[in-house]
């Protein structure tokens, strides 16, 4: 069995990591899982919270993530975000603002689907706030 697993993180700017890493913890939309090499196929939804690398047996380091899409095979794990902010860079002020413009686009929202949109931003902004503290 491989003692690493190939990790690919990608934003829609940029590819953010991509290493041999010993596992990955996902948030997935149905609860977090965890990626170890030889991992079944997998394919999940993600929702607002942390992919944490590990090596070392440790966690090496953690990215915000507010949503996307994970693929996991028995020799990768590649994790599409819509945003991934590392964790260093997650500060309370920087999730109250986030809160902050989310609500205002909700009132400023003239239609049911730019609602919907600034809800979810909602949603992800009070996640990082929760993740923040």
């Amino acid at each position: 069995m491989a003692d690493t697993l190939k990790l690919e993180l990608v934003s829609p700017e940029r590819l953010l990591l991509s290493e041999q890493v010993e596992m990955v913890l996902v948030p997935g939309t149905e609860g977090v899982f965890g990626v170890l090499p030889q991992h079944a196929p997998t394919l999940s939804t993600l929702k607002p919270g942390f992919v944490e690398v590990y090596q070392g047996g440790k966690v090496k380091e953690r990215f915000f993530v507010t949503g996307g899409f994970a693929e996991v095979t028995p020799t990768a794990c590649t994790v599409l975000v819509d945003e991934a902010i590392p964790q260093a860079d997650l500060t309370a002020a920087f999730a109250a603002d986030r809160l902050a413009r989310a609500k205002a686009l909700f009132e400023q929202a003239t239609g049911e689907d730019d609602r919907r949109k600034a809800g979810v931003l909602i949603a992800s902004a009070e996640a990082m706030i929760q993740a923040a503290a």
